[in-house]
């Protein structure tokens, strides 16, 4: 029971923690937003926004490699591993809540009524087709629900199949393209909420790197035939051959052998991390997705 609490304790902490980066993302409801006025030196603020996206960056992508995961789950019970990894997600999302600091230097400023609304469209879009996004996978076992109810009932965690439901037929990632309009769709677009929306975005440039080496690792053949077919972020109709960035993926293990499987925006497998010591899914927020975080 206790770990069942624990689970759903994360599982809610999530939900409150991504409500609070949505309104300070976009100025809503909360005392102090990403466009708040400046009140340090823009060189200091900038050093400190640029060490803690960093430090998220960090902790997403370290938490979810295989080689710290094994050594993890030694200390932390396995059907708990990912609930924890959610509380630590939380964690690092509030640090940068909290310490950010703005710089009010505006960059853009949409006066024109429909194209601001059609901004603010895009940014509502953005912040549900998150959570959206999750669904179309496994939201309770993204974010460790399912892996703490299957251990209240007893029942050995088992591994979902992979699969490509709704949006992951048309890009292998939207969950990350769901984070990027979140960030990015802001009719008021200042100095600090446009390095906040930059380094989100490189992080997940580098993220997806080391996502898809370890999606092809685990899947093999199958993942592979997927990136031939499927864009990873832009959808288009015809055959295509795979970017640069997309070819080092790296090169599929045999079937037989154990592998680690991914990340935070792995919603096309719908695998998780908890089934064993060296499985993971690195994700954005924790969430964000686990598939996929990050």
């Amino acid at each position: 029971m206790a770990f069942f609490i624990y689970g759903v304790t994360g599982h809610l902490l999530f939900l409150a923690t991504y409500a609070w980066l949505a309104g300070f993302v976009g100025n809503l409801l909360v005392p102090r937003s990403i466009d708040s006025p400046t009140s340090d030196s823009v060189p200091l603020a900038v050093a400190i926004d640029v060490g803690l996206i960093a430090l998220f960056g960090l902790q997403h992508s370290i938490m979810a490699r295989p080689a710290f995961k094994r050594v993890w789950t030694r200390i932390v019970p396995q059907p708990i591993e990912r609930a924890t990894y959610v509380f630590a997600s939380c964690a690092v999302t509030m640090l940068l809540i909290w310490q950010w600091r703005p710089v009010d230097l505006v960059v853009w400023d949409v006066q024109y009524l429909p194209a601001r609304w059609l901004l603010y469209g895009l940014f509502a879009v953005g912040w549900l087709g998150v959570p959206a996004v999750s669904l179309m996978i496994h939201h309770f076992d993204l974010f460790g629900t399912r892996q703490v109810w299957l251990y209240l009932q007893g029942r050995e965690y088992t591994p979902l199949p992979f699969r490509t439901p709704l949006l992951y037929a048309k890009v292998r990632h939207p969950l990350y393209v769901a984070w990027a309009i979140a960030f990015w769709a802001t009719p008021m677009m200042t100095a600090g909420h446009l390095l906040f929306a930059a380094g989100m975005t490189a992080y997940m440039l580098v993220a997806v790197v080391f996502e898809e080496r370890d999606l092809i690792a685990y899947f093999g053949h199958q993942y592979e035939e997927y990136r031939r077919r499927v864009p990873m972020f832009v959808p288009w109709l015809g055959t295509r051959s795979l970017s640069p960035v997309e070819s080092s993926g790296g090169v599929p293990r045999p079937f037989g052998r154990r592998a680690t499987c991914p990340n935070m925006d792995i919603g096309a497998v719908g695998k998780d991390e908890s089934d064993d010591v060296g499985t993971f899914d690195e994700e954005f927020l924790t969430g964000a997705s686990r598939r996929t975080s990050g």
